[in-house]
């Protein structure tokens, strides 16, 4: 068993092109990923899964490891499982990855990223084979983030298993104006790890009705009948999605001395 952390990684962004390039506090944004991604005890290898050869270079001159695959992938899903396939390629001879590795999804714009969410993500399904998937819930805490579409409602089963991922809010509180204190109200984070095996069977299927509805890849796991468990956390992260996002999130790293 062999444990990934794959950041998928493009240059093109509607609202901030060339992020990934960003300096920030004196280091660009896919590096501060990158070192903060490799302090995750549990992985084995951690890469960059690219299709701009720019990222790859500011990658490599930091010493991490870049992966280049075809611009024409449907998802980020897609994107880190031709990375890891790339990757044992060369470093094990082998033309897949392995049905039990663990293959941890970890978004290329969260330089805050706390490596113990990463650990205890892939620890979900090194000790449970009961899981397929696992990723990360924080408590909502606004009326106004549980109305927007923007932000991803889970609703979750009886053992720590979603049930359901919405932009909708969810679950409706039919009498009265739901008290987000109650621990059923929950946002969900954008980082995944996939067991090997559900994987290949994932991007061998086309997307679902739901998820091109809701626009929301989890739901084709769903769809096929996958078990998903959740990990809860306090911490949101910061992601850069502009370059206000980026000024912010410099002086905090700024703060803490570039660590």
């Amino acid at each position: 068993m062999k444990t990934y952390g794959i950041i998928p990684s493009r240059y093109s962004s509607t609202r901030f092109p060339g992020k990934p390039l960003a300096e920030i506090a004196g280091k660009k944004l896919v590096n501060w990923v990158v070192d903060a991604v490799k302090k995750a005890k549990s992985l084995d290898d951690v890469l960059v899964a690219t299709d701009d050869e720019r990222i790859a270079l500011a990658v490599r001159e930091n010493g991490g490891v870049a992966v280049m695959t075809p611009s024409n992938l449907p998802s980020g899903t897609d994107r880190i499982a031709c990375a890891a396939q790339i990757r044992a390629a060369e470093t094990l001879s082998k033309s897949d990855f392995d049905d039990d590795d663990v293959l941890v999804n970890i978004q290329g714009d969260e330089p805050l990223i706390d490596p113990a969410l990463i650990d205890e993500l892939a620890m979900k399904l090194k000790l449970d084979a009961k899981w397929d998937m696992a990723t990360a819930v924080t408590p909502l805490k606004s009326l106004e983030d549980y109305a927007a579409k923007s932000v991803v409602k889970v609703v979750m089963d009886r053992d720590g298993g979603a049930m359901y991922f919405s932009r909708a809010p969810i679950p409706a509180n039919r009498d009265s104006t739901p008290d987000l204190s109650s621990g059923l109200y929950v946002r969900h984070l954008g980082i995944y790890a996939y067991r090997g095996a559900f994987l290949k069977r994932y991007i061998s299927e086309p997307p679902c009705e739901l998820e091109q509805t809701e626009k929301l890849e989890q739901l084709r796991a769903l769809w096929m009948g996958a078990k998903i468990a959740i990990v809860k956390t306090m911490d949101e992260g910061i992601g850069v999605d502009t370059p206000e996002d980026a000024e912010r999130v410099g002086a905090i790293l700024a703060a803490r001395g570039g660590k």
